[in-house]
């Protein structure tokens, strides 16, 4: 017995790494698992996978990129296993390029799987879950790279997209049971092997198993999370750690407003410590001595 037994869902980019840990963990926990791919050899592998333990799994290549896919991915895991409980959006891709030199179809090749998908895939699946009256859960994938990556305006853009959407489907879909949450994962995968560090150059990371991230996820799909809903957590290696949301920090006020004379005289001595560090590194913030030309 698991803590999911009777529920259907689907994963995409469930092939390989992280969302093969997605599929391995829902189906142990009892979940009827719907592997999308676009590599459909790799999904049938995890297929297999789960069959030959006793679970319950199907293999599905939709573009999860277009409507027509999001549609028939959640579509099959109705018609297969009778209803749909849980989605889970891991596909992904990079286009890495620094800012100046990406082009128009680097930039929306990366935002129509990540951002796209994940809109379309969550909606199908969650008009499916309040027809159903079932409730259920979506579990998104965002990225610390959404702090801000060098080489990855169109991924970092996405990821934090994601996470707004997360925030925003959590307030809008709890009248139908359904919670909404995201994870920011570890692990080695194909795409983190295009991970540059704060200078820009390819930096090797240990390995971390991907699979570990999946048992997480199988929590957050169960009913035993039915009071988590609108978190993103950093899970993976040997943690789980909650992201903090956005919110206000450290302000001026002002009666009236201000203005330029005002801001002059006040907002270096108010403000100028409590400038935030950018970038997934955290660093001090780098920019005290000014940000100027290349020939001043």
């Amino acid at each position: 017995m698991g803590i999911l037994d009777g529920r259907g869902a689907v994963v995409t980019g469930g092939g390989r790494g992280i969302g093969r840990g997605h599929c391995l963990h829902l189906a142990e926990q009892g979940a009827a698992v719907v592997v999308n791919d676009i590599e459909i050899d790799e999904a049938k592998k995890v297929v297999d996978e789960i069959s030959q333990k006793g679970g319950k799994a199907a293999a599905n290549d939709s573009d999860i990129s277009t409507r027509q896919g999001a549609r028939a991915l959640v579509g099959q895991c109705v018609d297969e296993f009778g209803a749909i409980h849980a989605v889970v959006n891991n596909a992904g891709n990079v286009r890495d390029r620094s800012f100046l030199k990406m082009s128009d179809d680097e930039f929306m090749a990366v935002v129509q799987v990540h951002q796209c998908g994940t809109f379309m895939c969550s909606q199908e699946g969650a008009l499916r879950m309040r027809d159903q009256g079932s409730g259920g859960a979506i579990v998104n994938t965002v990225s610390a790279a959404h702090f801000g990556n060098f080489g990855q305006t169109n991924y970092a853009a996405s990821k934090g997209a994601i996470a707004s959407m997360t925030y925003t489907w959590a307030l809008e879909l709890a009248r139908y049971g359904i919670r909404v949450n995201a994870i920011s994962p570890t692990g080695t995968t194909r795409m983190s092997a295009t991970y540059k560090g704060p200078d820009g150059k390819e930096v090797e990371l240990p390995f971390i198993d991907p699979t570990r991230n999946g048992a997480f996820v199988a929590f957050l799909c169960s009913d035993e999370a039915d009071w988590v809903s609108g978190q993103i957590f950093g899970t993976g290696g040997e943690r789980v750690v909650i992201l903090e949301q956005p919110k206000y920090g450290t302000g001026m006020y002002n009666q009236g407003g201000w203005g330029v004379e005002e801001l002059l005289e006040h907002f270096e001595g108010h403000m100028q410590k409590e400038l935030e560090p950018v970038g997934l590194m955290k660093r001090p913030y780098p920019f005290y001595d000014g940000v100027k030309p290349p020939s001043k």
